[in-house]
């Protein structure tokens, strides 16, 4: 019975495994040995390379550390399609202790991030770079679940399918731990100019 069932099952699993791997497209490198792009209670600045887009982002979160996180990013190639970036740009900073909602102007797309950590608060400010594409629009958008799933656990968010990029991202904070939950905002862009200049 066992070897009959194996017989049913594994060429299932095997075309469900071979199409799935179409839309996977981890795991990223995060940058030289694995390093974070911070210390605890540190501000810090990360910019993808030229033509690049943030596709993966990674945290630990420490209590003892003044409620701080580590961070890291990876990149990846936007979409040929896509072309060079037109121009990039550091968005307006969202204040820290506070909850906030934001994605890049200009039909920007994320391509870093700076953070500067406030003791008072025990929390930090965030600014995005971004970056346009040509007269690329974004379509198809929509939020990622919350990481991390609950306050003070580890973060591991990764974009699985390649046509679909960081925008933004929503925040909320709790008073009590001392931490933020994410939600990013994913979109698709156009592969053609639209006249919208911020969509």
């Amino acid at each position: 019975m066992d070897l009959i069932l194996l017989c049913v099952f594994l060429p299932l699993v095997t075309v469900a495994w071979g199409q799935y791997g179409d839309y996977y497209y981890g795991p990223y490198n995060y940058g030289d040995n694995d390093e974070w792009v911070n210390v605890y209670r540190q501000g810090f600045n990360f910019q993808c390379p030229h033509g690049q887009v943030i596709v993966a982002v990674r945290s630990v979160f420490s209590k003892k550390e003044g409620s701080d996180r580590l961070w890291n990013y990876a990149c990846m190639p936007a979409a040929q399609s896509l072309g060079e970036p037109t121009e990039c740009w550091w968005e307006e900073i969202n204040r820290a202790g506070t909850e906030w909602y934001q994605t890049c102007s200009n039909n920007g797309l994320v391509a870093g991030f700076q953070s500067q950590y406030f003791p008072s608060v025990l929390d930090r400010e965030w600014q995005f770079y971004c970056c346009r594409y040509s007269r690329r629009c974004p379509y198809s958008c929509w939020l990622t679940t919350e990481y991390p799933g609950h306050y003070g656990e580890d973060m591991d968010m990764m974009m699985y399918t390649y046509d679909y990029y960081i925008r933004g991202a929503t925040t909320t904070f709790s008073a009590v731990d001392r931490d933020r939950q994410w939600k990013f905002i994913v979109c698709r862009m156009t592969e053609y100019d639209c006249p919208f200049q911020n969509v």
